[in-house]
């Protein structure tokens, strides 16, 4: 009677490791690689202004096998963006500036900007995902892996035409629209420097001569702006997202979540990485700080770690922003 009572029992085990198994296969061999890309507006330009395109990429994680990851990313210059913003975690592999250089090869000439993210400095590790739940890792021991060749990444940057936010700011013309950026090295390893933004910001406005217009985003109705501020950083860390609303960023990119990797279809994602709530861990939203507010886009990102080759219900993704001109 007793066997008879644990069949049942055992049938069900039986399943839900047969369903799990399917998942993990399906994550593992399918979605990791059904790449998309997700087109969204955001009205952030002065009335009259020309839209602007920006391709948002981010979290390549990229290994240098990782061929139709690069292809994929390769064919997006036919979308010929205005604007490149590169959020980090770029490398994935101690030769993943390799496959790096291929995906990026088409967008030698477009205007763009990028900052690190702990990846980008330290090469992947095994971990235990289910400590993942309790909390960002950044709040345990320092990266003990082999460092990347940053320099490397960065000169290939720049040699793009890209200009480098970590811990910075810089001014371009776009269309017809001033932009000016600011941005921070990754807060979830503490590379970030938040209090330097308001100095970077004086030092651009001063030696910039479209400050002699007098249009800089905190004078005026956004209607009037003539100018438009945008916040870039890796990690979407709650202190950096304010100060960056604070100092007057009215759009802000971010990567380094992944949407929460594996998520469960109509909850979303189920830990982030970082103290952001995860109903923002992906896509478009507002985050709002002490009245006022700026979009901000978290990219899902293309890759994974290649010790976490899995995704579910979150497929890896690069992402199209027209900036429109506010009504």
């Amino acid at each position: 009677m007793a066997g008879r009572a644990l069949r049942p029992a055992a049938s069900v085990l039986a399943l839900l490791a047969g369903a799990g198994a399917a998942a993990f296969a399906y994550g593992s061999l399918v979605e990791r690689r059904a790449y998309v890309l997700r087109e969204v507006s955001v009205p952030v330009l002065p009335a009259g202004a020309q839209p602007i395109r920006v391709l948002h990429l981010s979290d390549l994680h990229m290994a240098p096998w990782q061929r139709d990851k690069q292809e994929w990313i390769r064919s997006l210059a036919r979308l010929k963006p205005d604007l490149i913003v590169e959020t980090g975690d770029v490398l994935g592999h101690t030769d993943g500036l390799e496959g790096v250089r291929a995906a990026y090869a088409g967008f030698q000439g477009i205007p763009g900007v990028f900052v690190h993210g702990s990846n980008d400095y330290f090469g992947p590790q095994a971990k235990n995902p289910l400590k993942y739940f309790l909390g960002p890792s950044s709040k345990r021991k320092p990266p003990t892996a082999a460092r990347l060749d940053t320099p490397a990444l960065t000169a290939f940057f720049r040699d793009l035409g890209w200009v480098d936010l970590d811990n910075r700011a810089a001014a371009m013309e776009v269309r017809g629209t001033h932009l000016e950026f600011f941005g921070v090295n990754d807060p979830h390893i503490r590379y970030d420097r938040v209090e330097a933004i308001p100095g970077a910001l004086d030092e651009l406005r001063e030696n910039d001569p479209f400050s002699d217009d007098n249009t800089w985003p905190d004078q005026g109705p956004r209607s009037e702006r003539q100018a438009v501020t945008i916040g870039v950083t890796h990690s979407p860390y709650r202190r950096v997202l304010d100060a960056f609303v604070t100092y007057g960023a009215a759009m802000i990119f971010a990567g380094h979540t992944h949407g929460g990797q594996v998520c469960l279809p109509g909850f979303g994602a189920l830990v982030t990485n970082c103290d952001i709530p995860r109903s923002q861990a992906k896509g478009l939203s507002v985050w709002r700080h002490a009245f006022r507010s700026a979009y901000l886009n978290v990219s899902a990102g293309l890759g994974t770690s290649i010790y976490a080759p899995v995704r579910f219900a979150c497929r890896p993704e690069a992402t199209l922003i027209t900036l429109t001109a506010a009504p």
